[in-house]
């Protein structure tokens, strides 16, 4: 394959999505959905529209919740019951009419949980958050139910007209929580060693394709690794690397590499990016996903400039480029970079973005 081939937009296909650049919107949690229950608003979709608009080539939506019990924070958009469809067809129909395509991502947040909404959060074990909150030790029936969960909600993404889905196992939300030895302590099929720590993400995917058939996009946002300087016996990029190796076996379309359980700290979203920390900080991670996987790869984590974006997907360390907080700054980010308009994005990484009360949403506060 070309260099030119390669470049930032240059067409690629995921299944049978046909996307028109490299450059993919990063599920962000947008916190502008309704209170207690989760509804899609006009403020999500314009704000999709937006995305679209601004020509971003795959718009991941932020995290839906596929039954209450994972419910990780306020203003959480739904996907828990056909009640949602309305909504989530106003954010399609949003999007497509700017030309755009969309994909819902869809959690459980597991322990994470705010306890504000989530009152007696479920974990595979009961260990612990970084602050000190003990989850409740789910049942065998619990287990199984959260899997049905997760295939029902990809079911009602593929109603709404979503043109994918994806599963979220990153960030130390609940798949996560089953895949780290940190998190999952149980001596059944549902843990234990390393194999059985993959059955409840088999488990997932085995629902989630038996709800929306052989030919519709699945992809995973995967964390690779617990931070390691705040988990203990946590994920070892090993392990993240073995994981990557059996997707294509569970039917996935794409992988989005990302990190696991933070420990609380700020290993996922990092601040000072350029400055304090180097640009695209888990590259390392998607070079290893290259090679164990023939599934495409998407890059996330502290991309800001072009050269750089362009170098990674010329290396061949990964085939998309996911951006988080440059395009809360700038949603047209994509159509300035391929104008030449800019060279990379303005985001300073100062993590003041997310919403600090309700009806605030997800905003740039660093140049105000």
């Amino acid at each position: 394959m070309s260099t030119r081939s390669r470049d930032l937009f240059s067409p690629f296909g995921i299944g049978r999505l046909r996307l028109p650049n490299r450059l993919v919107r990063s599920a962000t949690a947008e916190r502008l959905a309704t209170e207690p229950v989760g509804r899609a608003t006009s403020s999500l979709a314009a704000l999709y529209a937006e995305l679209a608009r601004g020509g971003v080539g795959l718009i991941i939506t932020g995290h839906a919740y596929v039954s209450p019990e994972g419910k990780a924070h306020p203003e959480m958009l739904s996907a828990h019951c056909d009640q949602m469809l309305p909504g989530l067809k106003m954010l399609t129909g949003a999007v497509h009419a700017e030309g755009g395509q969309v994909a819902l991502q869809i959690n459980h947040g597991g322990r994470q949980c705010d306890r504000a909404c989530t009152p007696a959060p479920l974990a595979p074990s009961a260990v612990p958050t970084s602050s000190g909150e003990i989850p409740q030790e789910m049942t065998a029936a619990e287990i199984v139910a959260a899997i049905d969960a997760f295939g029902q909600a990809a079911r009602r993404a593929q109603l709404a007209g979503f043109d994918a889905v994806q599963l979220h196992a990153a960030h130390g939300f609940l798949i996560g929580q089953f895949l780290s030895p940190h998190t999952n302590r149980r001596e059944d099929g549902w843990g234990g060693d390393f194999e059985r720590r993959l059955n409840f993400l088999a488990a997932v995917c085995e629902a989630v394709r038996g709800q929306v058939g052989a030919e519709y996009p699945v992809l995973i946002k995967l964390g690779m690794v617990d931070n390691p300087d705040c988990v203990a016996d946590g994920l070892t990029a090993e392990d993240g690397e073995r994981i990557v190796g059996h997707l294509v076996d569970w039917k996935l379309d794409a992988v989005e590499i990302s990190g696991g359980d933070s420990g609380g700290e700020d290993f996922n979203g990092r601040l000072g990016v350029g400055s304090k920390v180097p640009e695209g900080y888990f590259r390392p991670l998607a070079r290893r996903a290259k090679s164990a996987t023939t599934l495409p790869v998407i890059l996330v984590g502290g991309l800001r400039s072009r050269v750089v974006m362009d170098d990674v997907l010329q290396a061949n360390d990964a085939d998309l480029i996911s951006l988080c907080r440059p395009l809360i700054r700038e949603p047209d980010l994509p159509n300035r970079l391929h104008s030449g308009q800019s060279t990379g994005s303005a985001c300073i990484s100062g993590g003041r973005c997310w919403a600090a009360g309700m009806g605030e949403g997800i905003r740039c506060k660093c140049e105000s």
